[in-house]
């Protein structure tokens, strides 16, 4: 069983996250560090592990309401989705050595570029799930507190 409390933590926790590696990574001087690195690579693990969540439980309930405007906003979460992780995807490969948990940074103005924009992406993903999707969810479901 997936809460909408679980989600409202894992939204708060990447949003603090986000928060707090935007003052470390703005430092360069910091960017190399073990702490930043590890909680870097604590946001792309909560990052991944919410959309998997999402994805899993949600959009099957939309679309299996049997209503268009439900199933439009299940194809419009889906391909948000798919195209979050096609991004992030290309963002890690160029910014990350993944099995060593590092920051490979070369150009720093183009990696805060980056970062911002990957940043933003995941906010704004995460303030329309609030507003649009899980009151989409509740109301096919019902179900005030759990989502499936």
């Amino acid at each position: 069983m997936v809460s909408y409390n679980e989600l409202h933590r894992q939204n708060h926790k990447i949003t603090e996250l986000t928060n707090i590696l935007e003052h470390l990574l703005g430092d360069r001087s910091l960017c190399d560090s073990e702490i930043t690195c590890e909680l870097f690579f604590d946001y792309v693990a909560a990052v991944k592990d919410h959309m998997a969540v999402t994805d899993s439980a949600m959009y099957s309930k939309l679309l299996g309401a049997g209503d268009q405007k439900l199933s439009n906003i299940a194809n419009r979460f889906m391909g948000g989705s798919r195209e979050i992780n096609r991004i992030f995807s290309a963002y890690l490969k160029r910014w990350c050595k993944l099995r060593t948990k590092q920051l490979v940074i070369r150009e720093y103005d183009a990696f805060m570029t980056d970062t911002r924009e990957m940043f933003d992406m995941v906010l704004d993903r995460i303030q329309s799930e609030t507003e649009h999707l899980y009151p989409a969810v509740r109301r096919v479901t019902g179900d005030e507190l759990e989502v499936a």
